[in-house]
């Protein structure tokens, strides 16, 4: 973020209501975002090769099994494709960063269009924000596991933990600005090393190590976090394959970047949803057939069961360490796309007026048309949550644990007016994009929300049935702080300046009140 660079400032244009901007072509991209209110600002360098490239085992172990997880995954993706299509069609009807939050402030009744759209906004915010800090922790502390591997003196340390989290941040951050131009072409070699190095990883795995039954994986059903039956057990250890799906309209987000947005977007997700699925559950399969000892695995000294579960299946500790390494990698490099995704969600919704601060994080840089400054307030943001953990891991995981409640709450809201839409048969004059989902609209709809809610509820369930301070699950108390903190700013100041879709190509236009 050079000071003789030039930028672009926040608009400070007035609210439009979609509806009164006349239809354009539908195949230029600049035209789709026109109908909507919005000039062009980002280079679209993304393709759809690019936009595709764009968890741990021991929860679910614990809480269901190896059953438990391989029938989990199968309906946490059934579920997930079914929210994929739900957001896909909308993507392709308003291709915007905003994502969730501009589906909203197109589909919602005029009354609510406001309220609704700002919620989604920061509910939006806050998931992708949670998902840099997650997967920067995840990569700090998988290293710290396999130093503990390797080195049996080695005591991990949380600030040490702290400071390869924002090791892993920087390298996203020089990725994502300096070789922001570039950018697109390494989303898609990371996608295909992604894919190189699952290949790395299986074929190993599965032809060193002894194999379990397949009675053993398909039918055995643990329960030992000793809750009250089986059937909890499983569903607290959903939690585990749903959060394998978050993110999965991460494309929507680089919508203005990317050339033909509205047939791109829909088509990244939906691959993305068929390879990630085949890939996980392949991975799935593989780890539960050749782990060993399931109690062991659970309360590695690692942290991650598939550290020993590699170990074991190799026979030697190099051998696990190499395995594991090319997952940490792949982890790294996924660490550049979630930045990239977390900072455009946060420029969408500062260009609204929507977060404080927004005239400067709304900011594009002219000469490299990037959102440097939301880049940096990510990381900036991601930085303070890390130090969090210094203090105390508990706390800065309950920060995180907002992922998938946030997540899913701001994706119930777009669905939610969408099927009302439906419903009420207002649908038949939307701007609808290339895909559309047709008379299967609805029920699709009502089982991607459904498969939400259960998401949701449970993933405010105490970790133990043994409820103390030290394993509490804080995340409901931090989502309803967090939806108090933007009410009350909402009220305060958000209505005065947040106006929904603000309309961004020259002239005055009045707000349709409808």
């Amino acid at each position: 973020m050079s000071n003789d660079s030039k930028e672009t400032r926040g608009p400070t244009a007035v609210a439009v209501d979609p509806e009164v901007i006349p239809s354009s072509d539908p195949d230029n991209d600049e035209a789709v975002l026109a109908r909507f209110g919005k000039r062009q600002q980002l280079r679209r360098g993304f393709r759809s090769m690019s936009a595709i490239g764009l968890t741990t085992l021991q929860f679910g172990l614990q809480n269901g099994g190896p059953a438990g997880l391989v029938y989990g995954y199968i309906a946490a993706w059934i579920g997930a494709f079914l929210q994929a299509l739900v957001m896909a069609e909308m993507a392709s009807m308003i291709p915007i960063a905003g994502g969730p939050f501009n589906w909203v402030a197109v589909l919602s009744p005029p009354s609510y269009r406001k309220f609704l759209s700002y919620m989604t906004g920061w509910l939006s915010v806050m998931a992708y924000q949670s998902i840099v800090a997650n997967t920067c922790y995840i990569c700090g502390t998988l290293l710290q596991g396999l130093l503990i591997l390797n080195y049996p003196n080695y005591t991990p340390e949380n600030w040490q933990g702290t400071l390869l989290f924002i090791a892993v941040l920087s390298f996203a951050l020089f990725v994502n600005t300096y070789l922001g131009r570039v950018l697109p072409g390494i989303e898609s070699l990371t996608l295909i090393f992604y894919i190189l190095g699952f290949l790395a990883v299986l074929i190993p795995l599965v032809y060193l190590a002894p194999h379990k039954s397949a009675e053993e994986v398909f039918t055995v059903f643990q329960n030992l976090g000793g809750w009250s039956t089986t059937g909890l057990s499983f569903f607290i250890g959903f939690i585990t394959p749903m959060g394998s799906f978050l993110g999965l309209d991460g494309a929507d987000h680089i919508a203005e970047e990317c050339q033909s947005a509205n047939k791109v977007i829909p088509r990244a997700m939906l691959i993305s949803m068929g390879i990630n699925g085949v890939l996980g559950f392949a991975m799935l399969l593989a780890v539960l057939f050749c782990m060993g000892d399931i109690t062991q695995a659970v309360f590695s000294v690692t942290g991650y069961p598939f550290i020993d579960i590699m170990v074991y299946g190799t026979g030697s500790v190099n051998g696990g360490t190499s395995l594991a390494a090319i997952m940490l990698s792949i982890n790294v490099l996924s660490s550049t796309a979630v930045l990239a995704t977390a900072s455009r969600m946060l420029w969408a919704f500062a260009r609204e007026n929507g977060v404080p601060f927004s005239r400067f994080i709304a900011r594009v840089d002219t000469r490299t048309r990037l959102p440097l400054y939301s880049i940096g307030v990510t990381c900036i943001i991601n930085v303070c949550l890390a130090c969090i953990n210094i203090g105390s891991t508990a706390a800065f995981q309950a920060f995180i644990s907002l992922l998938i409640a946030s997540y899913y709450s701001s994706f119930l809201i777009a669905a939610s007016v969408m099927l009302m839409k439906r419903i009420n048969g207002q649908d038949r004059d939307l701007p609808w994009g290339p895909f559309r989902l047709g008379k299967a609209g609805i029920p699709i709809t009502i089982l991607a929300m459904l498969y939400t809610l259960v998401g949701t509820f449970f993933t405010f369930w105490p970790y133990t049935p043994q409820i103390n301070a030290a394993s509490m699950n804080y995340s409901s108390l931090l989502y309803g702080a967090a939806l108090l903190f933007s009410v009350v700013y909402y009220i305060l100041y958000g209505r005065k300046q947040y106006q929904g879709p603000i309309y961004e190509l020259g002239g005055n236009m009045a707000v349709r009140n409808g």
